[in-house]
């Protein structure tokens, strides 16, 4: 059985990081973007780091430009964007494909772990997030319109 510490990504530096070095957190993974009518999420998203990180919680943010090419820049233009904009203190790693035939090991996982709508497995659009439990498995996939301050609860709950 899989979990999410098998896979390792390219944080928004360029460094190979294995999820492992997450081992034992519950972790909100989700695919961003600068340009979306979502992007406000960044806030809540910092929030809920900030407020929770103690507990064991980490935000992961993974830059994503196939939904309305919202995501157009390269990994310093986002790092910068996050930090200057929203001030975004959580790890965001290097800009990945969530669908498609390029799909990232890893969103491939999540997808097949956490179905979407009606059994789907694509992700619909910026701001999908994933929760993952302390032993690294997928707990709930939630949608983009989401809020980070509406799913507190569910993240508490495995703290």
């Amino acid at each position: 059985m899989r979990t999410i510490y098998d896979f390792t990504a390219t944080d928004i530096g360029g460094k190979p990081v294995s999820l492992g070095d997450y081992r034992g957190k519950v972790l909100l993974v989700v695919n961003t973007a600068s340009k979306c009518g979502f992007t406000p999420q960044y806030e809540g998203l910092e929030t809920l780091h900030e407020a929770l990180a103690g507990k064991g919680l980490s935000v992961l943010g993974f830059p994503c430009n196939q939904f309305g090419k919202q995501e157009p820049g390269d990994a310093a233009e986002i790092a910068n964007f996050c930090k200057l904009t929203y001030d975004v203190t959580f790890p965001m790693f290097d800009k990945i494909e969530v669908n498609g035939p390029a799909t990232h090991p890893l969103y491939a996982w999540l997808k097949k772990e956490a179905k979407g709508l009606m059994g789907t497995t694509s992700i619909k659009w910026n701001f999908t997030k994933f929760l993952v439990d302390r032993d690294g498995m997928v707990v709930r996939r939630f949608g983009p319109g989401d809020k980070p301050e509406a799913i507190r609860g569910a993240i508490e709950a495995l703290l």
